[in-house]
């Protein structure tokens, strides 16, 4: 690794960091399993849905985020009197056939 590519050591940290957490998971899982306060199956699947979680795995995780950046973004946009090219097209979709409208009547 190069100490000179911040980005590569913040991935190599972020992947350990990653799997330090799983590990420990799997271990406090496990520990629950011998105590009798999880079952096998269930700690699998607890360690399954969090490490497909930490990787972006889960689809309802990332549509969830994904609806909640749109809104933070329109709400954004319209403090600053901006428009989304989705509203700027239906602008020029209503222009065009206003225009179109205009020539049949003349």
């Amino acid at each position: 690794m190069e100490p000179a590519n911040p980005l590569q050591q913040l991935l190599v940290r972020g992947l350990g960091t990653t799997n330090l957490v799983v590990e420990r998971l799997r271990a406090v899982t496990q520990n629950w399993v011998l105590s009798g306060r999880l079952d096998p199956n269930q700690a699998t699947a607890l360690v399954d849905e969090v490490t497909a979680a930490m990787r972006g795995e889960n689809p309802d995780v990332e549509k969830q985020a994904e609806r909640q950046l749109e809104r933070n973004f329109d709400n954004f946009l319209q403090d600053v009197g901006l428009a989304r090219q989705k509203e700027l097209d239906e602008l020029r979709g209503r222009i065009d056939r206003l225009e179109q409208q205009l020539r049949q009547q003349a």
